[in-house]
């Protein structure tokens, strides 16, 4: 009896426990890129309708940590940690990401930043540990739709700070 087939493709293994999101941003990769790297960008659209972020401690390089606390519409604090594991400017930044360093349930997400014209078109892939982590983000804390609206957010941010020269 022939051995069971077994698919090689990583993304087999992993599309029931991913999350994708994506936005055109009317802005260079290079500036929507940049909107990422510095917390003084990121604190300003960072995060899902209704929320505020307080940043803690900041350090964008491979191994560095962002420490920082989403503030919810309903006074909820959620504690967040971030380590960045791959960055190649302006095109793709990888990372980790759960509520602390070394979160068994952390995950993992891939930005790519690719032009489209006049545009940039912003991917975010993200990858849950389990299928159920998964469902969880996404039935519990609405996690695409907050995914859409915190790209949406970078959108405008980057829209507006072009007009007005402050990033780039």
């Amino acid at each position: 009896m022939a051995p069971p087939r077994r698919d090689a493709s990583p993304q087999a293994d992993r599309t029931d426990r991913e999350i994708v999101v994506s936005r055109l941003v009317t802005a260079p990769p290079e500036r929507v890129f940049e909107a990422f790297t510095e917390v003084r960008h990121l604190s300003r659209w960072w995060g899902p309708d209704g929320f505020s972020t307080t940043t803690r401690a900041f350090d964008f390089r491979v191994g560095g940590e962002w420490d920082f606390v989403m503030h919810g519409p309903d006074g909820t604090d959620y504690q967040e940690w971030i380590s960045w594991t791959h960055i190649a400017p302006p095109g793709r930044i990888a990372l980790r990401h759960g509520e602390f360093r070394d979160d068994p349930h952390a995950f993992e997400s891939v930005l790519t930043f690719s032009p489209e014209g006049p545009a940039t078109r912003v991917e975010m892939r993200t990858v849950f540990p389990t299928k159920a982590l998964r469902d969880e983000a996404v039935e519990k804390y609405h996690a695409v739709e907050g995914g859409q609206q915190t790209l949406g957010h970078l959108a405008a941010y980057v829209t507006e700070t072009g007009r007005t020269d402050e990033v780039g």
